[in-house]
């Protein structure tokens, strides 16, 4: 008599591990739509190819230090470090052409303006290196502990959760206690009356928009490390996830774009795993288009109320 097909507990945990990975990079990059939106309320859809010109940094700067003889983790963190810096650069470059001259203008135009700079970006890679894709080199440390789980849950991906998790509390300290952080946070309950009491409002977007950048470029380094190769066109589908991570779990909120691609994530993996790599993204949209039908304001969004 026949049992039936038995559960596979090691498949379903490393579906699992899979999806929370996937998910960290998501939360990393839907962090910085999150906070330009909690600030001016518009979506900047160049984001993902801050992201994609992180991990090329990245794999420059990783190319030259290893010609030059360095190895270890002090290839890593150099890499990181001029990527994060290069990215923050990008993304106060973008907030100065594509955002700050519009600012006034009705909101249509910076988010056309957005999606220019995002397809000129990608164009300027690819002129720049090339349409292939490159291999990108495994930067990250093993970590010996992890050895006998490697068929669940390897080193990179630990890393990738862990570096997420810190970059989330180190974002919400941020935000909660620093005198930037305030300013942040009065911009975003009223400009207007943020600039009355004396808040630099321009400076606290361009902040805004180097802090996001940044988060980015780490999720650049991370995953490309992670999956081993990048090329030009990496940041535009990723952006486009991880917006959706964001409107998930309720734009605006930094808890939110962490849950919103956690459970992006999940969805994509099991996904993948117990239907069809086909329609990984299918899946994903399919959950968006049902989270924005029963709460539109996402998982943990608040329903604006509008005066007439």
């Amino acid at each position: 008599m026949s049992s039936g097909p038995r559960f596979d507990m090691d498949y379903f945990l490393e579906l699992a591990i899979g999806g929370l990975t996937r998910g960290s990079i998501y939360a990393l990059i839907a962090l910085g739509y999150t906070m330009v939106y909690g600030i001016i309320e518009l979506i900047n859809f160049a984001h993902g190819e801050i992201y994609m010109i992180g991990a090329f940094t990245a794999l420059i700067v990783a190319s030259v230090l290893t010609m030059n003889g360095m190895t270890g983790v002090s290839v890593l963190i150099l890499a990181s470090v001029v990527a994060v810096l290069y990215a923050a650069a990008y993304g106060f470059t973008v907030e100065k052409i594509a955002y700050k001259p519009l600012r006034q203008a009705p909101r249509l135009s910076p988010l056309i303006s957005a999606i220019g700079m995002s397809i000129f970006l990608q164009n300027y890679v690819l002129i720049a290196q090339t349409s292939d894709f490159l291999p990108f080199p495994n930067l990250l440390p093993v970590l010996p502990f992890m050895e006998p789980y490697s068929h669940i849950m390897g080193s990179t991906e630990l890393i990738i959760v862990l570096t997420t998790a810190l970059a989330t509390a180190a974002l919400t300290f941020f935000i909660k206690f620093t005198k930037l952080g305030k300013a942040m946070r009065a911009t975003a309950q009223d400009r207007h009356m943020a600039m009355l009491v004396g808040v630099n409002v321009n400076r606290v977007i361009s902040n805004t928009f180097i802090v996001g950048s940044a988060l980015a470029a780490i999720g650049g380094v991370l995953i490309a490390s992670h999956i081993g190769r990048i090329n030009f066109s990496i940041g535009f589908i990723t952006g486009i996830k991880a917006f959706t991570a964001a409107v998930l779990g309720g734009i605006g909120s930094i808890p939110g774009a962490v849950l919103g691609g956690l459970v992006l994530g999940w969805t994509e993996s099991f996904a993948t795993g117990y239907v069809s790599s086909d329609y990984e993204d299918v899946f994903a949209f399919c959950l968006l288009v049902l989270i924005l039908i029963f709460r539109p304001a996402g998982i943990l969004g608040r329903s604006s109320v509008q005066k007439v």
